[in-house]
C-alpha cells in the first residue's frame, strides 16, 4: 500500500494513473463518498503491492534488502532514492513485492512453502479466482511476511447497531466489547442490552469480552470503586456477578475499566485484580484490564496513581494502554492520539510489564473545537469521513502535525465563528501500526466502533495478519 496526500488540483483519475491502479480500488479502500471532491492535505491508501518499512539506526539498503528478500534496485527505484548512502531512520521506504514465476509442474503449495508464507497469502496477494488453475510462466507477487496482531473493539452502540458493526468489521477483529457493565455500589451490574453483538461477535469468529466499568460520562466513581474494593464481601459479589453474566451470555472473559480510583485504593484494587483471576482462570476465562496512559510510575493524578502498571501486567492476561483522549472533548483543540506522547506511554508499559500483554489504545473518532475555546465548551465528535466533508464543505487545507503525527484543519462557519478539527487520517493509522510493530505489540484496541473509518482497516488488514482465536 501507498498513502498519497492529495494536492492542489490533483483528481482522482490522475492518481490513479501515476500508480497504475483503478479508481475504484482507491475509491472502495478509502471509503469515498464522492471522489469528486477530493482535498488538499487529504491523505489517501493506493493499493500498490508492497508493503513499509521505517528505517532504524544503523540499517542499510543491503540489510533492508536481505530482511525482504528484494533486490536492493527494487527499493532504490520505488522510492525514486537518489543517494542510496543517505538513510535516515525513521524514514518510510515502500518495500516491493517479491516476484516468482511458476516452474512447470510447481504447485501453490510448493510456492508458498518455499517462502515461508501460506498458501491463502499468496491467493489474496495475487486474487487468484481458481488456485488449481496455475500455468508455467505466471507471474505471482509473494506476499511480505506480516506480524500477527490480536485486535479489540469497544462499541457503545445500541445492540443492533453495533452488531451491524461487528458483522462488517468480523474479518479485523479478534475480540468485541460492549461498553459497558456499570458496577453499583452494592456489588450489583446494571444490566446491558449486548445479546445482538455478542451472537454478531460469535458468528464471526470473535470473541465476546465483558467489560465492566464504575463511571459514567457524567460521574467519576471514584466512591463507587472506593467502597467495591475496600469491602471483601462487595468485590466477591461483583465477581460473582461477572461469573453469571459471562456464563448466561457466552462472554469468554472481561475488561476491568476502574478509573478514577483514589490513591489510597491502589492495593486494594490490585487485590480485587487477583481474585477475579484467581476465580475466573479455573472456569476457562481470561481477564483483561484497561489503564490510564501513564508515562512514569510517579505520574501524579487521580486519573494514573492507582493504576499499577507492573501489577496489571503481571496478574491480568493482558491490558489495553487507553491511549488516547489528550484532545480531550472539554479540553483544548489538540491531537486525540498524538503518536509521541504514546510512545512515552508504551515505552514506560514495556519497562513494568512484557510486549506479548500490552494492547495499543487507538481511538477512531473526530473532534471539533469552537474557537477561542472557553474552559468546559464541550467538541463535537463524529466520524474521520465526516471532518473530511467538513474540510470539503468549508474549503479548508488538511494540515499534518509532524510531531504528533496527526492531520487537523480550521475553518469558519457560516455563522463566523472559528473552528479546530483534529482527527485520524491513513498517515496517522499507519503512524501507530509502526509503533505498535516496533515493540512487537501483542495488539490494538480501538475506541470506538461505530464511526466509520476505512482506510484505517485497509491499512491494518495490510500491516497486519489478524489472530482469530478458537471458540
Amino acid at each position: 500500500m501507498v498513502i498519497h496526500v492529495v494536492r492542489s488540483g490533483e483528481t482522482l483519475w490522475q492518481i490513479a494513473n501515476r500508480y497504475n491502479v483503478s479508481m475504484n480500488g482507491i475509491i472502495e479502500g478509502n471509503g469515498l463518498q464522492n471522489p469528486n471532491q477530493l482535498v488538499v492535505g487529504q491523505s489517501l491508501v493506493v493499493p500498490v503491492p508492497g508493503t513499509w518499512h521505517v528505517i532504524k539506526s544503523g540499517e542499510t539498503l543491503w540489510s533492508i534488502s536481505q530482511q525482504y528478500g528484494v533486490t536492493i534496485n527494487s527499493i532504490i527505484q520505488a522510492n525514486q532514492i537518489s543517494n542510496a548512502n543517505l538513510l535516515y531512520p525513521g524514514t518510510r521506504l515502500l518495500i516491493p513485492s517479491r516476484i516468482h514465476v511458476i516452474q512447470p509442474g510447481e504447485t501453490l503449495w510448493q510456492v508458498a512453502n518455499r517462502y515461508g508464507v501460506t498458501v491463502q497469502a499468496i491467493i489474496s496477494e495475487n486474487q487468484i479466482q481458481n488456485p488449481n488453475l496455475i500455468y508455467p510462466g505466471l507471474q505471482l507477487r509473494i506476499p511480505v511476511q506480516k506480524q500477527t496482531v490480536e485486535v479489540n473493539a469497544y462499541s457503545y452502540q445500541a445492540d443492533a447497531s453495533g452488531a451491524q458493526t461487528i458483522h462488517e468489521l468480523g474479518d479485523f477483529l479478534t475480540y468485541a466489547s460492549p461498553f459497558a457493565y456499570l458496577i453499583n455500589e452494592s456489588g450489583d451490574l446494571q444490566p446491558v442490552r449486548d445479546d445482538l453483538m455478542i451472537q454478531a461477535a460469535i458468528a464471526e469468529n470473535v470473541v465476546p469480552m465483558m467489560s465492566i466499568t464504575n463511571f459514567t460520562s457524567t460521574a467519576a466513581g471514584s466512591n463507587v470503586a472506593h467502597t467495591i474494593l475496600a469491602s471483601p464481601e462487595i468485590r466477591e459479589k461483583v465477581i460473582t456477578n461477572v461469573l453469571r453474566i459471562m456464563e448466561e451470555k457466552g462472554y469468554k472473559g472481561v475488561n476491568i475499566d476502574f478509573e478514577n480510583v483514589l490513591p489510597a485504593d491502589r492495593v486494594n484494587y490490585n487485590q480485587f485484580l487477583q481474585l477475579t483471576v484467581d476465580r475466573l482462570h479455573p472456569r476457562g476465562y481470561f481477564v483483561s484490564t484497561a489503564v490510564a496512559p501513564k508515562q512514569s510510575a510517579t505520574q501524579a493524578g487521580l486519573l494514573y496513581e492507582a493504576h499499577d502498571y507492573e501489577a496489571h501486567g503481571r496478574i491480568a492476561d493482558f491490558v489495553v494502554l487507553m491511549t488516547y483522549e489528550w484532545g480531550y472533548r472539554l479540553g483544548p483543540p489538540q491531537a486525540i492520539s498524538p503518536v509521541n506522547q504514546m510512545r512515552r506511554v508504551v515505552e514506560y508499559a514495556l519497562s513494568v510489564m512484557p510486549a506479548e500483554k500490552i494492547f495499543l489504545g487507538f481511538q477512531i473518532y473526530a473532534r471539533d473545537w469552537l474557537l477561542p475555546h472557553v474552559q468546559g465548551q464541550e467538541a463535537e465528535t463524529f466520524s474521520t469521513q465526516e471532518a473530511v466533508a467538513r474540510a470539503v464543505k468549508y474549503g479548508a487545507a488538511i494540515q499534518y502535525d509532524t510531531l504528533t503525527q496527526s492531520p487537523f484543519f480550521r475553518y469558519v462557519d457560516e455563522q463566523g465563528r472559528g473552528h479546530e478539527v483534529w482527527f485520524e487520517d491513513a498517515r496517522s493509522a499507519q503512524a501507530k501500526f509502526d509503533l505498535a510493530k516496533e515493540f512487537n505489540l501483542r495488539g490494538i484496541s480501538y475506541w470506538a466502533l461505530g464511526y466509520p473509518y476505512p482506510s484505517n482497516w485497509t491499512l491494518l488488514q495490510d500491516n497486519f495478519n489478524i489472530r482469530k482465536l478458537s471458540q
